[in-house]
């Protein structure tokens, strides 16, 4: 069984962090260590410098919050907020941290997933380590 497992979350309700999180518990190996994390997507400067870095600070803080609130969910879990391009971010993440699995969410493929990719597919293609893809 894993020893390190990683588990991306989105506040959304498309994905299921419920199901993710049982998952990972059934993955788990005795003594494992769990990580939450939330990747915000980068902005853009010329976005960011339309807006006032107080809304920046407060959202980064809400879903710090969310994020916290989330992973006590998982026992013993840590949490994380990464920031970049999701797919990228994660596998990054996982190369650092020495994930041995990461357990995901996704939704169900759409028209566009075909020309960009979803998080769930980068992540798949391009992790060093086992990757449950949760539906």
């Amino acid at each position: 069984m894993y020893k390190n497992i990683l588990v991306p979350v989105l506040f959304d309700e498309e994905h299921d962090t419920q199901a993710s999180f049982l998952v990972a518990r059934a993955l788990a190996g005795e003594g494992a260590k769990f990580t939450v994390v939330h990747v915000l997507e980068t902005i853009p400067n010329y976005v960011t410098s339309e807006i006032p870095k107080e809304v920046l600070a407060r959202t980064r803080h809400e879903a710090e919050k969310s994020l916290t609130q989330s992973a006590k969910a998982l026992p013993g879990a840590t949490s994380a907020i990464i920031s970049g391009n999701s797919g990228r971010s994660i596998v990054d993440y996982a190369d650092e941290n020495g994930i041995d699995c990461i357990v995901l969410a996704s939704h169900r493929p759409g028209f566009g997933d075909i020309f960009l990719g979803s998080t769930a597919s980068r992540v798949v293609r391009h992790a060093k380590c086992s990757v449950h893809v949760i539906r």
